[in-house]
């Protein structure tokens, strides 16, 4: 007696077409080949959405993955520049590795302090709480550097010469945009493989219900602050680069505006996707520049933008990101490869079984 089958069981199972693997490759294949055939002054441009994006993907790593809103991203960053802008200015050191690597500390060791004072108390905070105290640092250290005149106050610090490697300059241009793509590659490379490892399967459970994930024993702070320091340091990182590429910076670089364009970003591109940000950063800074070309509309473009992003999130809550992409694909699929393999695995057992 044969067994009867199980289509609706089967189908749940079987996993739908991939999308974003697809994306990944357009988007790669574009940035690759787009400076060949756009002006120079073009390249510039896109290079500075390249280091954007990388501001972009350490928000989406602590909202989109860990429900950690956090308005503070641009402190990372404009500490950061400010850092290798007065080794550059004060101690003539322009090196490319270092200029990295103090980048990166300084966006994690400033993490880390934020982190301590708003994660790692006795009571979990609450979302207003972590949202309200990152947005309250930003602001003051913005307020802070904007009356001190040691570092430039309210008119910045400029860069006096190039960022370095060995002897060669590297000016805004060809080579500095495939150093820049190619850090963004490897920053997105590494979060992608972070977000779906087993500490990013813990990530996707406090994000989904932490009450029931610390029922089980997890210490859901600890996990939280290892990933907004880790978004720190790309965004240190990211502050470091564009100081170079502007040859500025100053108060506005670590301000609230900054840290909400990473906000924006995130949510318009689509956030818990790490692609969708850095698209987001391409859409909204593009449509910035064309608007602001334009005569007829150059008084009131900022305007125009806000309702176009405004209709996206209103209306696709999961960003541009949102038209093509499915609600399982962008929230993970853990364990339903091995769910399906066992799943077929009996199925064939019960039909040898039943023949027998």
């Amino acid at each position: 007696m044969e067994s009867s089958p199980q289509p609706a069981v089967s189908d749940l199972a079987s996993s739908p077409r991939r999308i974003m693997p697809i994306v990944e490759v357009l988007l790669l294949g574009i940035l690759l080949v787009v400076p060949l055939f756009v002006s120079d002054f073009l390249t510039i441009i896109i290079t500075r959405m390249l280091i954007l994006a990388l501001l972009a993907i350490s928000f989406d790593l602590c909202w989109g993955y860990s429900g950690i809103m956090t308005f503070g991203q641009a402190l990372y960053f404009g500490m950061a520049g400010y850092a290798v802008a007065l080794l550059a200015n004060k101690a003539g050191f322009q090196q490319f590795w270092g200029v990295i690597v103090v980048g990166m500390l300084v966006g994690l060791i400033v993490s880390l302090l934020i982190a301590w004072f708003l994660l790692l108390g006795k009571k979990r905070p609450e979302i207003i709480f972590v949202a309200l105290g990152t947005l309250t640092a930003s602001y003051a250290a913005e307020r802070l550097v904007a009356g001190w005149e040691w570092v430039g106050a309210g008119n910045g610090m400029a860069v006096y010469g190039f960022l370095q490697a060995g002897t060669y300059e590297l000016e805004p241009g060809l080579v500095f945009y495939y150093i820049a793509a190619a850090i963004l590659l490897a920053v997105y490379l590494t979060s992608r493989y972070l977000v779906r490892s087993q500490f990013g399967l813990v990530l996707a459970g406090i994000r989904q219900n932490e009450d029931r994930l610390a029922f089980f024993g997890y210490r859901i702070q600890e996990f939280k602050a290892l990933i907004f320091s880790f978004a720190g340091m790309i965004a240190g990182l990211s502050g470091a680069l564009y100081t170079y590429h502007e040859g500025f910076v100053g108060p506005g670089s670590m301000g609230i505006t900054l840290s909400t364009f990473a906000v924006l970003y995130g949510l318009f591109g689509g956030a818990g996707t790490l692609v969708g940000p850095i698209i987001g950063v391409f859409l909204i800074e593009g449509i910035s520049f064309t608007l602001s070309d334009v005569d007829e509309v150059r008084s009131f473009w900022p305007i125009i933008l806000g309702f176009i992003m405004l209709i996206v999130v209103t209306y696709k809550t999961n960003g541009v990101m949102g038209f093509v992409l499915s609600q399982r694909e962008r929230i993970g699929t853990f364990g339903v490869a091995k769910e399906t393999k066992v799943f077929s695995q009996s199925k064939d057992d019960g039909k040898k079984n039943a023949s027998s």
